[in-house]
């Protein structure tokens, strides 16, 4: 090559202006982009109850209303408190019958093994 020669370049000798060139987003996380939105959306409902309220204590009070509703909703769709401890007790007297149970076993499997 010589020095009087034009350089090609790879993309056809072509180059545009910086602010010409289409710009790259960058991939980013979708997951953070879901949660800055809903702190956005969340921060927009506090300022806006508390202007309605005139005190964001209210506003907040409003809020705290709405959400302890929604819980009492949810508990009462899940099976109770009573139900789940009762499964949890039932589960714990067969667990400590299995573990003797086996123990019995193993040794005597053991003591079969050995005198044969």
């Amino acid at each position: 090559m010589r020095f009087s020669e034009p350089v090609r370049m790879a993309d056809g000798g072509e180059h545009s202006p910086v602010w010409a060139r289409t710009k790259r987003r960058s991939g980013g996380n979708a997951l953070v982009g879901i949660i800055v939105t809903f702190l956005a959306l969340f921060g927009v409902l506090t300022a806006v109850l508390g202007v309605k309220e005139q005190s964001l204590a209210e506003g907040g009070a409003m809020m705290d209303g709405w959400i302890s509703k929604g819980v009492a909703t949810v508990r009462g769709v899940l099976p109770g408190g009573a139900e789940a401890a009762a499964a949890a007790d039932v589960a714990e007297a067969a667990a400590g019958t299995a573990g003797p149970a086996a123990v019995a076993g193993a040794a005597a499997a053991s003591d079969g093994m050995t005198k044969e």
